[in-house]
């Protein structure tokens, strides 16, 4: 691929990703947001999470089922997404580390 190929493939990347957000920006300003579609919303990302983040997991082992379990109990413990972040590293790390 020449630089002007991947000049001109980033440039569209870019323009894509900028016309879906501009376009759902566009388009929620003309829904006027019930308490059903704030909702809808307000939840959306942690699907979106779900979605992204299970597949990968199930898929990968114990490694990362402690890691995702580890990350949680830490979440709920402390509150804290950093911290959990890390445990949740640390533990996936010390897994492979003995096994």
């Amino acid at each position: 691929m020449s630089p002007i190929e991947t000049a001109l493939a980033i440039l569209a990347i870019g323009l894509v990703t900028y016309a879906t957000r501009i376009g759902g920006i566009l388009i929620m300003a003309r829904i006027p947001v019930s308490p059903r579609i704030e909702a809808f919303l307000r939840y959306l990302s942690g699907s979106v999470l779900v979605a992204v983040v299970v597949p990968p997991v199930i898929a990968t082992g114990p490694a990362a089922w402690l890691a995702v379990a580890a990350t949680l109990a830490a979440m709920l413990k402390t509150r804290h997404a950093l911290l959990s972040l890390v445990v949740g590293m640390a533990t996936a790390a010390a897994y492979r580390a003995l096994a």
